[in-house]
């Protein structure tokens, strides 16, 4: 099964935009498969407009000039992955990730160029062209290389140009495919998703599907687990901690579609050096302890791990917060996690381990000041344990039917308890 865990990896956007070139996916690759691959993380991942020469920033230049072949499929520009050159497209970039043990990701977005439907390009394997699957009324409202496809007035040719797209991808190596401007625009999306899902599964080759950007509606949970392996709950996530105090909404209520082959994303983990394409020096915005808040729920919600920072800038903070093997152990040993109790000061998480040994408890102080929080482990079912463990510390706790803890502002415990 394809993301049988919530897959880790790494993610081009918040370090450089659309501006992300191959020697930078090189170094971060190498990085990962050095210091984080025996973590799990493998997903090297290109984000958006890797086919537009021009690209500087996390801002988009609209209708310009985009690399693709003669059938209106998108190709790297050779002047940022100069190893595309010749037509080999991301052959020679995933078999370098390959190489290393890892696995190779791209940024999508959802129909085709629109000037594949201008020129009107063939759609190779159809007697079909672009312009006539092309929809010139569905453009995505922030940026418009694309139209979408007539995905029900005309199934049948844009079926072609998706499995078309995908084919290409299997030939290139691709393993993870982040589809972009479609999770957040149901219901009119919905048969444009199942055409993408259905061609992705039947290219040949197994990628794991993530859907973009969020939030995604609660009530299309069962459409989505259906066809894609990750879906955004959140729109783009950035360093701010009143967006990670959201997240503890959006965590509560997308917990339990959480299983093998389908995780609720709570976007990159926005960590360490960010920016890097407008900022040479920039640098994550939460404090050291929101970060280990943030980890510390998307672990317990058993979200994706997707790195954020250009990784070989890491300090050693970031590279200790993204290796502790015990908090990481949550998203392998436990499952239906949810939530104990939320306040404005407090929240509370439950995650029982799957052999029924013991479980995993999170609290977490939201408020603006240090706060003495206490847990009664029989308001929750636990009748007895014989060893407790705070994971971030490595500190064992004296053992009884109650938790007690001074916890910092904006900080968290995660404890193991063993029953």
């Amino acid at each position: 099964m394809v993301a049988q865990l919530p897959p880790r990896g790494w993610n081009s956007w918040d370090c450089y935009g659309a501006a992300v070139n191959e020697a930078q996916v090189r170094a971060n690759a190498e990085y990962m498969a050095e210091h984080l691959k025996e973590y799990g993380y493998e997903y090297v991942c290109v984000d958006i407009e890797w086919y537009q020469p021009t690209a500087g920033s996390h801002e988009y230049e609209p209708f310009s000039d985009l690399c693709m072949d003669e059938y209106g499929r998108l190709m790297p520009a050779v002047n940022r992955f100069p190893s595309a050159a010749d037509g080999k497209g991301f052959k020679p970039l995933a078999d370098y990730v390959h190489s290393l043990g890892l696995k190779f990701g791209i940024h999508i977005m959802r129909g085709m160029p629109r000037m594949a439907a201008h020129k009107r390009l063939p759609i190779l394997g159809s007697d079909q062209h672009a312009g006539m699957v092309a929809n010139p009324n569905s453009i995505c409202a922030w940026n418009p290389d694309m139209y979408g496809l007539k995905c029900e007035s005309n199934e049948a040719g844009a079926r072609a140009y998706y499995e078309s797209i995908f084919a290409l991808y299997a030939q290139w190596g691709v393993d993870f495919i982040k589809l972009d401007d479609i999770a957040r625009e149901y219901p009119h999306c919905k048969r444009e998703v199942e055409l993408i899902s259905e061609s992705l599964r039947g290219c040949g080759r197994d990628m794991v599907f993530s859907l973009s950007p969020g939030p995604a509606k609660l009530e299309t949970a069962e459409h989505l687990k259906k066809y894609a392996n990750m879906w955004r709950i959140t729109d783009d996530f950035w360093d701010r901690w009143d967006l990670l105090v959201n997240m503890f909404e959006r965590a509560r209520v997308w917990c339990t579609h959480a299983g093998p082959g389908h995780w609720p994303d709570a976007d990159m983990l926005p960590v360490g050096a960010l920016r890097r394409c407008s900022d040479a020096d920039g640098w994550t915005a939460f404090t050291e302890v929101e970060q280990i808040t943030m980890m510390s729920l998307w672990c317990m919600m058993r979200a994706p791990l997707i790195i954020g920072a250009d990784m070989p800038c890491n300090d050693e903070f970031t590279l200790k917060l993204l290796t502790n093997r015990e908090v990481l152990a949550i998203q392998e040993n436990s499952h239906c996690a949810h939530e104990l109790y939320h306040t404005d000061e407090e929240v509370a998480w439950f995650a029982p381990m799957k052999d029924g040994s013991g479980c995993y408890i999170a609290l977490f102080n939201i408020s603006d000041e240090d706060r003495e929080m206490s847990l009664n482990l029989a308001d929750y079912e636990i009748e007895s344990c014989r060893e407790i463990v705070e994971l971030w510390s490595g500190e064992s706790i004296e053992v009884g039917m109650t938790i007690n803890s001074m916890i910092g502002l904006h900080n968290s415990k995660v404890y193991k308890i063993i029953f």
